[in-house]
């Protein structure tokens, strides 16, 4: 392609965009400048134009580490869609397609070539490289370098001696999930001195946040998705076997759902991850062995059937919804158990006895964030250390979270703890509060305790609730070493003898889900509705497109493309150029095909 320096002509000429998003043309300038960068962008800021865009506005290669080999298809896929010369290194690919990467990168027409860290790391590659005039190395999802990131990746430790071998060659790092502990080890083990810190939020207000506590997970699902029949979404299990369970459940409920998980053969993986990118309405139930890399702008929900691990990890899931700027749905169901789990794990690792301590805390900052008795978007982002007003469409914003004075209630689960040892889980001190006299009820002669029978006036699902709630308080805790045994704390001691008051929940006590709100979020840019038949004729070309060039679908043109096609009917290329997301390249491509559609429904 002609080399063009105006960032903002390329950005309309080659990726279809009239304008940058917010803190994009910073971040473009400064690369421009030749300074090294760290950038945090939440999920969907478009943090892959901030280098890409330098990349062809200036000579030289760009070199991209990614983690995925599907991610570097899907993005080499994107960039010579729109007329741009890219490539990969990884294990995947051919000798045709090497020598053609070689032939471009030594005459200077490959621009951008994505490199696995295992690849980078190959003194063969970097010997290659150190003569290939590589003026840029721009490193995605740059938390795997990080021993405190969710997605350490032993092998992004090579990345910093890499640069180091290049000469120190101009460095851009990108991440959606950094917080400080994380953010300072990136700079440590990347760069030699601090380089330019962009942190552009963590702000997603497209997404709608919700948790629910465990009641029939099934059904609680199903209540979900019935709101996103022939939509696209995700949903995270804890386990292999779950995966399999959920995803026949939804199959046998009519609905088109695939497993993903690493248990899978690899060839069945990547023709479940095929299908999603490629089709429209299908969900993934997988572990969390699928998502990074993952960049399908029209995931519509992402719902978790079991707690996930941290904020963090939260965050990055949920983060794969609504890519594309429209409204999204989230759903997080948690219950005692997720937490025992989890802090088992922990206890269990190899970890140090520092990064222990972290997990515990972020661990217990996801609790609080299940529980929370204000705005989920501010809970969330106030660990992000970000202040916001309350959201107005999360779960608790829409129906509320009620609370009373649970003093009584708190001093009767305590005293159950005591009075039974300290050495049974929640769902006995449930038993002998509602008093049911189960067989271990029976064995150990709790039914003769004071505390046998005094919750007889709440059922067994509220008690669950509450104790969750009271150890999310700090009034007790979990004795993650053996059974998930509960304890009373310093403070529920307190709590016990009166010395403060307890405010608990009273609206997470009778599960319920509510119905989206109507306009509960902005929507960026125009939308018809879903039935309308030029939108669901031009979803279906893309489709038939897609599958003739194995590429995803939005590959193509994204969700939001299509709206505003269907919504503006251009009859002309010049006026399908206006369109978001189509460039010169798209255009001589798909536009005769496009366009013929819309004539077809604009005769009818």
């Amino acid at each position: 392609m002609q080399q063009v320096s105006d960032p903002l002509q390329i950005l309309h000429d080659v990726f279809g965009y009239g304008s940058f998003r917010p803190g994009q043309e910073e971040i473009v300038q400064t690369v421009m400048a030749g300074e090294n960068l760290l950038a945090i962008m939440p999920t969907g800021a478009g943090k892959s134009i901030c280098y890409q865009l330098p990349a062809l506005a200036r000579d030289g290669l760009t070199v991209v580490v990614s983690p995925l080999i599907a991610l570097m298809r899907d993005q080499v896929a994107a960039l010579r869609n729109n007329g741009v010369e890219a490539g990969a290194l990884n294990s995947s690919i051919d000798e045709e397609e090497r020598r053609r990467i070689a032939s471009g990168v030594r005459e200077g027409t490959l621009k951008l070539l994505y490199v696995s860290p295992e690849r980078l790391a190959h003194g063969n590659t970097i010997e290659w490289l150190a003569r290939s005039n590589v003026r840029l190395m721009a490193i995605d999802e740059a938390h795997c370098v990080s021993q405190w990131g969710h997605d350490f990746r032993p092998e992004y430790a090579a990345i910093g001696e890499a640069r180091r071998r290049l000469d120190g060659v101009q460095t851009v790092a990108f991440t959606a999930t950094a917080d400080v502990a994380t953010r300072d080890d990136i700079v440590e083990r990347l760069f030699e001195a601090p380089p330019r810190l962009f942190v552009h939020g963590f702000d997603r207000p497209n997404l709608r946040l919700a948790f629910a506590a465990k009641d029939n997970t099934r059904k609680q699902l199903l209540a979900f998705l019935d709101k996103h029949k022939g939509e696209s979404g995700i949903i995270y299990c804890s386990s292999r076997n779950a995966t399999e369970k959920i995803a026949s459940m939804l199959e046998s409920e009519g609905f088109r759902a695939l497993p993903y998980h690493a248990g899978m053969d690899q060839s069945e993986r990547d023709r479940n991850q095929d299908v999603f990118l490629q089709e429209d309405g299908v969900v993934v139930v997988a572990t969390v062995a699928f998502g990074m890399g993952i960049d399908k702008p029209d995931v519509r929900f992402v719902a978790h059937a079991a707690m996930p691990k941290s904020i963090e990890a939260y965050y990055q899931e949920i983060g794969r919804a609504g890519r594309d700027g429209l409204p999204a749905d989230t759903l997080t169901l948690y219950g005692m158990e997720d937490m025992r789990l989890r802090r088992l794990q922990i206890e269990d690792s190899g970890m140090s006895d520092e990064q222990k301590r972290v997990e515990r805390q972020r661990l217990n900052a996801l609790v609080s964030l299940c529980e929370a008795p204000v705005c989920r978007r501010q809970t969330l982002l106030a660990y992000f250390a970000e202040e916001s007003p309350p959201c107005g469409h999360c779960d608790l914003c829409q129906e509320g979270a009620i609370s009373f004075d649970g003093t009584v209630e708190a001093q009767k689960i305590l005293s159950g703890i005591l009075r039974t040892g300290e050495r049974f889980g929640a769902e006995h001190i449930v038993n002998v509060l509602v008093g049911e006299t189960t067989d271990m009820v029976a064995r150990c002669g709790h039914d003769r305790l004071k505390t046998f029978g005094v919750g007889a006036d709440r059922a067994k699902g509220e008690w669950r609730s509450l104790i969750r709630q009271v150890v999310a308080l700090g009034l007790a805790s979990v004795d993650v070493a053996g059974y998930g045994g509960l304890s009373v704390t310093e403070r529920g001691w307190a709590a016990l003898k009166g010395a403060e008051p307890v405010r608990l929940r009273s609206d997470v006590l009778r599960l319920r889900l509510g119905r989206r709100r109507k306009g509960q979020a902005a929507e960026e840019g125009t939308r018809v509705d879903a039935d309308d038949p030029l939108l669901g004729a031009l979803k279906a070309l893309r489709t038939r497109l897609a599958k003739e060039a194995s590429v995803p679908a939005y590959v193509i043109f994204t969700d939001r493309t299509l709206h505003e096609i269907a919504a503006a009917r251009p009859l002309t290329a010049s006026a399908l150029a206006e369109i978001h997301g189509v460039g010169r390249a798209k255009i001589d491509r798909y536009g005769d095909a496009f366009l013929e559609v819309v004539a077809e429904h604009a005769r009818a």
